[in-house]
């Protein structure tokens, strides 16, 4: 009897700890390029705290995001593609809209499970009515700026100061990386302990102005203008990572945190986006493929890496899911759970993943398996394209392109003649991805 009562602690115990709640850090970097860090092949800058971070988990060579920032955040936050928040393109400063208020945010998810919530960086997901603030969003905690292109020490954008504690004017002085970083470790240290954290830091590096202290140049003398800046704003990034780091060892977190890094979007120039075609604002690879990875000793495999694809919309359920929250919702949710694939290698749960421009879905993508369709100028729902055949428009997008991503990650020959079946069936799936495409800007 004795045994049996022991056996039954120790079960109860060890199945506790198994379910307690992890603290989330969600690094989000903007504007990083696909190979400008060392985990990814980058060989000019040096992310040492970055890449041992990548090195402890899981390394997502197909990670998919959207072509610019605020589309990207909204994914996250809300598990939906584009299609169905409205929120395809930058919202402006002072523009009327912003991430539309019926949607439930990572943050509000995670908050009703019994997390502490923050948000140390930039929203960019409006700000012209308090309702569409952080803290209205489910954030306890806001700190950082509302929009993107930030001077980094004068924290002004169009010679208007956007820098915020709490959704009120906070005049401070400071690199905007360095602050960012201090904050979240304040964080970190501060608040309740006994409840698990939420972190999510979406720095505003390496995003332009490029701009950085002199000392972080230093090392980077060899390369030139813009790249050597762009070179130490990443290393500023990295060190401020490490530094998040070191303080959820101090607080005894680190080894029950779930770390995700991730861009908001391929790199634009000077980022190197190798060996992807295209840049920031394409939804060629280079605009929508970006350099990620997830860790949690003991949890995640280290030292690994998974090709099957996945998209920025499956963070919300997994996380939840991780998080003992629920997803039970008003709205239904795109993203789709990747702890199997992750965790044991499990293959993609998508049989196709969507990618939207900037103009909405006049031009989109759709990847399934290795082959991806883009369809431009009107056609993606199915509709003629009204060009010839062939013929390419807006300078660089065809009407109709079938890439084989495992042979060409490049997107250099278009397959679409040879491959007609293919494009047919995978035309109709885009098709039915589109259907209830909202417009732009829903409120």
């Amino acid at each position: 009897m004795r045994y049996a009562l022991l056996f039954s602690w120790l079960c109860f115990n060890l199945c506790a700890q198994a379910a307690k709640q992890p603290d989330i850090v969600f690094f989000l970097i903007d504007d990083l390029g696909y190979a400008d860090c060392g985990f990814n092949g980058g060989k000019e800058i040096k992310t040492p705290n970055i890449d041992r971070l990548a090195q402890g988990g899981t390394i997502i060579e197909n990670h998919y995001v959207q072509p610019v920032c605020s589309p990207t955040r909204s994914t996250l936050l809300t598990g939906r593609y584009p299609t169905h928040t409205g929120v395809y393109t930058i919202v402006s400063p002072g523009a009327p809209w912003g991430l539309p208020l019926a949607e439930r945010t990572l943050a509000d998810a995670l908050r009703s499970a019994g997390y502490r919530t923050a948000l140390t960086g930039k929203w960019h997901l409006g700000e012209f009515e308090k309702a569409y603030q952080p803290n209205a969003r489910g954030f306890d905690h806001q700190y950082g700026h509302f929009f993107g292109m930030l001077d980094y020490f004068t924290h002004e954008r169009m010679n208007k100061r956007d820098w915020y504690r709490n959704g009120e004017p906070l005049k401070e002085e400071g690199y905007t990386t360095h602050l960012i970083a201090k904050e979240a470790c304040k964080v970190i240290a501060a608040g309740d302990q006994a409840k698990p954290l939420f972190l999510y830091v979406p720095f505003n590096g390496v995003h332009s102005p490029f701009q950085v202290p002199d000392s972080y140049l230093k090392p980077y003398a060899h390369l030139k203008g813009n790249r050597q800046k762009l070179a130490g704003m990443l290393a500023a990034v990295d060190e401020a990572i490490g530094q998040i780091e070191a303080a959820l060892k101090q607080a005894g977190r680190l080894e029950n945190t779930l770390i995700v890094f991730s861009s908001d979007n391929g790199g634009p120039p000077p980022g190197d986006n190798t060996p992807l075609r295209d840049f920031k604002g394409s939804i060629f690879e280079g605009g929508v493929r970006a350099a990620a990875f997830a860790t949690w000793p003991g949890r995640i495999p280290a030292g690994q890496r998974i090709r099957q694809p996945m998209h920025m919309v499956d963070w919300y359920p997994t996380l939840i899911k991780q998080a003992g929250g629920s997803l039970e919702q008003k709205l239904p949710v795109d993203g789709l759970d990747v702890w199997p694939m992750l965790t044991k290698q499990a293959a993609s749960p998508h049989d196709a993943i969507l990618s939207v421009s900037t103009q909405g879905p006049s031009r989109a993508a759709v990847r399934m398996g290795d082959w991806k369709l883009i369809v431009d100028g009107g056609a993606a729902d199915g509709a003629p394209p009204g060009k010839k055949k062939g013929k390419k428009t807006a300078g660089k997008y065809e009407p109709v392109a079938l890439y084989d991503l495992s042979a060409d990650p490049g997107e250099a020959k278009n397959l679409a003649d040879a491959q007609p079946e293919r494009v047919k069936a995978m035309r109709a799936r885009l098709a039915e991805l589109l259907r209830d495409a909202a417009p732009s800007g829903v409120r």
